[in-house]
This record gives structure tokens, C-alpha cells and sequence, in this order.
């Protein structure tokens, strides 16, 4: 049977699964699995919660059917495993729920099978850790019976224009010809193209150094911004000055959450310390990143104090709870720390956000989004996402929204000109 002819199941339809199944139920029959009831009654519904996928593109997807059912796996040949891949409270990569994929799908697939993963994991991780559950639960053989892959997701919540077929797309194999076949069958639908990698390991380890890159260049920029508070000047008058060299790189200060560039350096280093080699960089690259929440906080704290205010009496109001702007992922958001921090202050925290949703908010963080205005008021204000919503807020309407007489407001995103927001009567602190 060529690989045309085989029938795909997609394993897990969050931000990553939902659109793969998407772009190739265009084309051809594809199984879209989830455990999640509620998720496959929502998707055969019409309507994708996460909004990566509008109702007009999932109505063009023709031949994909959607299923919480094992059952419904037995007729598919080729199993793309996209579940998350977190991790736990020690930071130690968590492969509950790959392990659990793995399983389901040893269950269900039959001689000549092909397992792609694209979730995140450490060097090695796929031939180590899944390869084996595959073989306890099918009974099959790798490398002869089966076969596996490993193609890296680069999704991108909220963002429009590099979607998943526009964003080339590193693929692997466990033999030279499945790597062939593998590579094929992406290019289907990834118009941006392919990169082949020599190995499953190499595919994997290029995944986990994207996003530990990124972190590491936002932790240099987030020191930067520490160091150039106390030197009492701003950092994106600095950043702009520097960015006026061609070769200078043009990333700022912020809050690093979400699945991917908060966690993967963590598998990085997980894989690292097995093998006997304790990272120093990008540690403390993940040091600076994870503590920045909690210094926007104390920071906002000091200038509340300054200005005379009884801080366990004062009411904060936080702008923004995803993870990113112009998206409703709160999965690992670093905001969520920064509420804690003013709330182990006495504080009482108000929260806003126009894209999270209300019942994941209250059922993962037990925080209810309310409206921030005139009606509402708060001492002090900390705009955390650059939401269009927010960036569009005129200062006028933030300041109406404060009842103190010298309220601070903290714009992590630096969303607003500083001159005008004190000449609005606040007291700023930017990142």
C-alpha cells in the first residue's frame, strides 16, 4: 500500500494537532482523535475554541472525521502524536500524556504502521521512551514491523500569517526510505517546504534549541532592563538606539510563558544532566526569565509605597492573563506568578483579559476575569499583554479606571508613550 492510500489518525487536536488534521483532511482521510469528549462534540460542531482554526476552514476540511473512540484508530496506518509535552513543578519534562499516546496507538496499529511525533521532547526521547511503549503494547516489532518519525511542531498561537503551512517543516524517519516517505507525505501541505534531517535525534534536538535561543536572548534583554532600572534610564530608548546597527537583534523585555519557549530549554536540560553535563547559560537564562514576573510585582509594589499608598489596602488591576497577545493560551502564562506575587503582598487582585476564557481561568487558577473601567476601579494598573485591545486603550480611559490620586501603572509591554502616560497623572514602570 503506498503511503497515498493510508489513512492518517492525528493523535491530540489542541494548537498543534487541530490545524495538521485540518490541512490534511483537505485531501484526504484523516481521523482526528482526542480523549477530550467535550473537545470532539466542539469540534464536529463547527467551532474551535482556541481560534487557530475558523469554522470556514474546519468546513473545508472534508475528509476528516472526528473521534474520541480507540476503535476508530484501527483502520489508520499512519498516527501523528501532537499531545502536550509539559512540565512539572520541578521543571522535569512531563511525558504523561505522550506515554499515554504511545500506548493507545500500540493497541490499535497494525503491521506496517508508521508513528510521526512532532510534540516537544529531548534528544532521543522517541527511540527511548516511545519506541518501547509501542512495542509492549502492539506486540510488533520496530524497524520491522512498525516504523517512527519525528517532525517538529513551529506552531504559533494567534499568529495569522506564519501558519503551519507557511513555516517550513523539518522532518525525520527511523530508516532512510520511511525518512523519504515521511518527507513526501508533509510536503503535501507545507508550501514553505521541508528540511530533512539526517536523524530522529537530530530532528528533535533542533526543536529544543529554537526555542532555548529565543529564551536565552530574552534573558539577556530582561538582565539589560534590571540593570538599566537602577542606572535610572530606559531600556527601550537603549534598545532603539542600539537597533539602529544592522546586525543588532531586535528583542525585548517581557514575560516568557506559554508551551514552548518557557519549557522546551527544560528538556534540553533534562536530557543534558542524564548524560552528565550540568548546563550554566541556559539555566540561568531560565532563571532571569521565570523571576521576571514577580520583579514586575515588587517593582509596581515600590512605586505603590512611594506614592503613599497602604498596599494591603489598595486594589491592583492586571491587564491581560494569556500568555501572548491576540490569543486565549493561558497554558503556563507567567502572569499567573505575577497575581500571586501581589496577593502574597495582601493585595486584592482584579483581572481582565478580552481572548481568556472565564471557565478555564476559574477552573485551572480559580481567578475570575472582571472589567477594569470607571465602574470598577483599582490603585493601580499593570498592563501584561499586548492585546490589540489594550494597545488601542487610551490613556484617558486607563486613567478614569483608578481611583488613587497617584496611581502607578505598569506597562510591561511598553505599549504606551511614557511621557504621556505621567503627563495622564501616572507613575510608570516599564520593563
Amino acid at each position: 500500500m503506498k503511503w497515498w492510500d493510508r489513512k492518517i489518525a492525528v493523535i491530540g487536536l489542541g494548537y498543534v494537532g487541530l490545524p495538521l488534521a485540518v490541512e490534511f483532511g483537505k485531501q484526504r482521510s484523516v481521523l482526528g482523535f482526542d480523549i477530550n469528549v467535550a473537545r470532539i462534540e466542539e469540534l464536529r460542531s463547527g467551532h474551535d475554541n482556541t481560534l487557530e482554526v475558523s469554522s470556514e476552514e474546519l468546513a473545508q476540511a472534508h475528509h476528516l472525521q472526528y473521534s474520541n473512540s480507540e476503535v476508530d484508530l484501527c483502520d489508520c496506518q499512519i498516527f501523528i502524536v501532537t499531545v502536550p509535552t509539559p512540565i512539572d513543578r520541578a521543571n522535569r519534562p512531563d511525558m504523561t500524556s505522550l506515554i499515554e499516546a504511545s500506548k493507545i496507538i500500540g493497541r490499535r496499529m497494525q503491521i506496517g504502521s508508521a508513528v510521526i511525533y512532532e510534540s516537544t521532547v529531548y534528544p532521543g526521547a522517541t527511540e527511548e521512551i516511545c519506541v518501547p511503549v509501542l512495542e509492549e503494547s502492539s506486540g510488533l516489532k520496530f524497524n520491522q514491523d512498525f516504523f517512527c518519525g519525528y517532525s517538529p511542531e513551529r506552531i504559533n498561537p494567534g499568529d495569522k500569517i506564519n501558519t503551519l503551512t507557511k513555516i517550513k517543516k523539518i522532518t525525520s524517519g527511523s530508516t532512510p526510505e520511511v525518512s523519504n516517505e515521511i518527507d513526501a507525505l508533509y510536503q503535501t501541505i507545507i508550501k514553505a517546504g521541508t528540511h530533512k534531517a539526517s536523524s530522529i535525534k537530530i530532528a528533535e534536538a533542533a526543536k529544543v534549541i529554537e526555542n532555548t535561543q529565543r529564551d536565552l536572548n530574552i534573558a539577556l534583554i530582561n538582565e539589560l532592563s534590571v540593570i538599566f532600572s537602577r542606572l535610572d534610564i530606559d531600556t527601550l530608548d537603549v534598545l532603539e538606539a542600539a537597533g539602529s546597527k544592522w546586525n543588532f537583534l531586535p528583542f525585548r523585555p517581557g514575560l516568557v510563558g506559554g508551551h514552548c519557549i518557557g519549557v522546551d530549554p527544560y528538556y534540553l536540560t533534562h536530557k543534558a544532566e542524564q548524560v552528565g553535563y550540568r548546563p550554566q547559560v541556559i539555566l540561568a537564562g531560565r532563571r532571569i526569565n521565570d523571576n521576571m514576573a514577580r520583579y514586575v510585582a515588587r517593582n509596581t509594589i515600590k512605586l505603590m509605597l512611594k506614592n503613599g499608598m497602604d498596599v494591603p489596602r489598595c486594589r491592583v488591576g492586571v491587564m491581560g492573563m494569556t500568555f501572548k497577545e491576540n490569543c486565549p493560551d493561558i497554558r503556563n502564562s507567567k502572569v499567573i506568578d505575577m497575581v500571586r506575587e501581589f496577593e502574597s503582598w495582601g493585595v486584592e487582585v482584579r483581572v481582565a483579559d478580552p481572548w481568556a476564557n472565564a471557565d478555564a481561568m476559574h477552573n485551572e487558577h480559580k481567578l475570575k476575569l472582571e472589567t477594569i473601567d470607571a465602574n470598577n476601579p483599582v490603585d493601580a494598573l499593570v498592563v501584561a499583554v499586548g492585546h490589540t485591545e489594550y494597545r488601542q486603550a487610551k490613556l484617558a480611559e486607563l486613567r478614569a479606571a483608578c481611583r488613587s490620586e497617584n496611581p502607578v501603572l505598569a506597562d510591561v509591554k511598553s505599549l504606551y508613550d511614557r511621557h504621556a502616560a505621567k503627563a495622564a497623572g501616572f507613575t510608570v514602570f516599564r520593563l
